[in-house]
């Protein structure tokens, strides 16, 4: 497995569907991955500090572990099939010690921002997915702008 971080978002110029950019902790391959717009959302306000005044649903997924002992260790992504990414959870509690709950990558990534703990890919993905490192100057502005203009009721429209 190798340390991931998210280097950014961007949008797919052809299908306007957000992109998570995730790039190696020590190095310079990335890795795309096709998200969803709720999950995108999450992720660029957690990578903006942008606070809602109500919890959103991944905010609420970890006060829900929080409150009942447990705590998200790490995130770990783990195959790639029929070009669909698939991750899990690593959870520990004091009772049951640690456990794995399969998750969508775009969930997992959120998650691991808001709780704090590392992203890790298994190599062979790394090695399959390879894009050049290279950070797209106006994607942070683009989810900047989008997310400054969305009201609270606008999250509940989109279909996934």
């Amino acid at each position: 497995m190798i340390q991931m971080k998210v280097q950014g978002l961007t949008l797919d110029a052809s299908t306007n569907s957000p992109i998570v950019i995730l790039s190696e902790q020590e190095g310079s391959r990335s890795v795309p991955i096709w998200i969803g717009l709720l999950e995108a959302t999450a992720i660029a306000s957690e990578l903006e500090n942008i606070s809602f005044s109500r919890p959103m649903t991944h905010d609420l997924f970890i006060n829900t572990l929080r409150a009942a002992g447990w705590s998200i260790m790490r995130v770990e992504i783990v195959d790639i099939r029929d070009n669909t990414f698939f991750a899990y959870l690593h959870l520990h509690s004091q009772e049951r010690s640690l456990i794995k709950i399969d998750a969508r990558p775009s969930d997992a990534i959120a998650l691991s921002l808001r709780a704090g703990v590392p992203i890790f890919m298994a190599r062979h993905i790394l090695e399959a997915k390879l894009i050049p490192s290279q950070p797209e100057p106006d994607s942070q502005e683009k989810w900047r702008e989008i997310l400054e203009s969305m009201a609270p009721e606008d999250f509940g429209k989109y279909k996934m």
